[in-house]
């Protein structure tokens, strides 16, 4: 996490970057349209897919690093990185994170949402609630002059002060002409965070990752799929926020 190596975004950039954020936002809208017991996640990757080539871009998953989706689709206790299926149907009470990331005019944006099927119990309920705040609170002090140690404390705090746990093994981190860029931006407060002070141009793909129970976490024999390691409910947002001189830019809202 050194300064030198953060890659900021010029005006043009920001703009591009904004633009393909609305497109991943688009998905998300059409997702909410249809997700519902009995849709497979291999159905919901499609629609996604089909959008972003319809819209002169390509998933930034399908390929990297052997990845074979254009989506990651975690339901109830898997954490991140599930892969779709056409044999995994949605059933009445799950939660569903989807994570999508769209390239287009040589950069990518990242953002993921936390679906609920149904009726859920209180405990999803809570911990959908909690996690989608934990990202409010990080963006708002995702401002210039301010570090990343105020990003992750305000996560944390909010998480465990709600008696839930932050994922360590996996942080959120810059985007742009990667998809993975400087630096990394873990959910919990860490050594040297303080260090790094937030200015215009960085554009951050901030995502808490949350558990009801133990922070800890096992993969699956796809080498892809991360679970709770006590098989309790997960949830995951992320947005792609631009520091501005005026405070934080969400470029993938609508």
């Amino acid at each position: 996490m050194i300064r030198e190596k953060i890659v900021l975004k010029s005006k043009k950039e920001l703009e591009i970057m904004r633009e393909n954020g609305r497109v991943i936002a688009e998905i998300f809208e059409k997702v909410k349209a249809v997700i519902a017991p009995g849709i497979s996640t291999y159905d919901i990757d499609q629609i996604a897919e089909e959008y972003m080539l319809s819209k002169n871009g390509i998933p930034s998953f399908k390929g990297y690093e052997g990845y074979p989706a254009a989506t990651c689709i975690s339901i109830n206790e898997v954490v991140i990185h599930g892969i779709p299926e056409k044999n995994r149907l949605l059933q009445e009470g799950d939660i569903v994170g989807i994570d999508l990331g769209f390239f287009r005019q040589n950069l990518h944006v990242d953002s993921s949402f936390t679906y609920q099927i149904g009726k859920i119990d209180p405990l999803k309920e809570k911990l959908c609630a909690v996690t989608k705040e934990s990202l409010k609170l990080g963006i708002a002090n995702a401002r210039s002059g301010k570090t990343l140690f105020d990003i992750s404390n305000a996560i944390q705090t909010h998480v465990e002060q709600a008696g839930f746990s932050v994922v360590r093994e996996f942080v959120g981190h810059g985007v742009g002409k990667k998809l993975h860029e400087p630096p990394q931006i873990p959910n919990y407060r860490k050594h040297g965070l303080s260090k790094i002070r937030l200015m215009p141009g960085m554009t951050l793909a901030i995502e808490p990752m949350v558990n009801t129970g133990t922070a800890d976490i096992i993969v699956k024999d796809d080498g892809w799929t991360i679970c709770t390691a006590d098989g309790k409910p997960s949830a995951h947002y992320e947005h792609t926020v631009a520091i501005t001189e005026t405070g934080p830019l969400i470029l993938t809202a609508l």
